[in-house]
């Protein structure tokens, strides 16, 4: 049997450009499987762009990145790969269980396997709840259940967190943790910088670069701070390019925004809203 390769993500020179507009500028990166990679960063700096990319859901793609040691978007990976967005892809009018039996039939997970994610994610009791009566949260985990259908080895995320409150934030992050240590791994954006603490690996990106590649202790040792963000900035202002240089803004959060003061939260398994 084949090997497989060590890092889940391998990308060089991977550039993206919508028109004139690099979104995207030549990033190299490897993100290691079995572990939870943080994607962090200000709102704009190209998160999204970069997840859309490592699923095959972006044009104007050039460079090299492989998944899973496949090409990105490949045929080969439709089953191995998990996306969830911020754009919600749930059918309102259908309850919970229809919505992820439906799913699991569409990527062909196995028999029962509808009730694991609905447990994984803490929805038994909303069950035979129609989508439309459930809260922004429970949609977004309505939708994360759905990306891990069929125990995908790759599950990428986009901002999974945005409008839970604290106990909901520190569930699901416990759920990822327990899929790494299962075997899976898990890309997850968010530019709420106190998540980083929760990851194994972190990338820190601003304005379509990757200006960091650190584990989290690294992170704070290097720039000798107490929080993640104090650490970004300092990363920031290290390189010469500080947060209030003319159209550099850092829309960094400390803490993440309480569910109903966030702004509506997002999500689908393939494609969404680029950020």
């Amino acid at each position: 049997m084949d090997e497989q390769p060590r890092s889940a993500i391998v990308a060089r020179g991977l550039t993206v450009r919508r028109g004139r507009r690099t979104v995207l500028a030549g990033l190299d990166l490897e993100v290691a499987r079995g572990r939870v990679t943080g994607l962090l960063g200000p709102s704009g700096c190209g998160k999204s762009t970069l997840m859309r990319s490592v699923v095959g859901a972006q044009a104007g793609v050039s460079g090299e990145l492989l998944v899973l040691g496949e090409a990105a978007g490949s045929k080969a990976l439709r089953r191995r790969v998990a996306y969830a967005t911020q754009a919600a892809s749930v059918y309102d009018d259908l309850t919970v269980a229809q919505n992820l039996a439906y799913f699991a039939a569409a990527v062909g997970a196995p028999r029962g396997d509808a009730g694991r994610v609905i447990d994984l994610v803490g929805l038994g009791s909303e069950a035979r709840q129609r989508v439309e009566a459930l809260s922004g949260g429970q949609r977004n985990r309505v939708s994360l259940a759905a990306a891990l259908l069929g125990a995908p080895e790759l599950i990428v995320l986009d901002e999974p967190t945005v409008g839970l409150d604290p106990v909901l934030r520190a569930e699901l992050w416990g759920l990822f943790r327990r899929l790494a240590e299962g075997g899976s791994t898990l890309l997850v954006s968010s530019h709420v910088m106190d998540e980083a603490l929760r990851c194994d690996r972190l990338l820190l990106m601003r304005e379509g670069r990757i200006i960091a590649d650190t584990a989290p202790d690294e992170l704070l040792a290097s720039t000798g701070t107490a929080d993640p963000e104090a650490a970004f900035l300092a990363v920031i202002e290290a390189q010469g390019d500080g947060p209030g240089r003319a159209g550099g803004g850092s829309a960094i959060a400390a803490r993440p925004p309480v569910a109903g003061e966030a702004d509506p939260a997002h999500h689908g398994r393939h494609a969404g809203e680029s950020r």
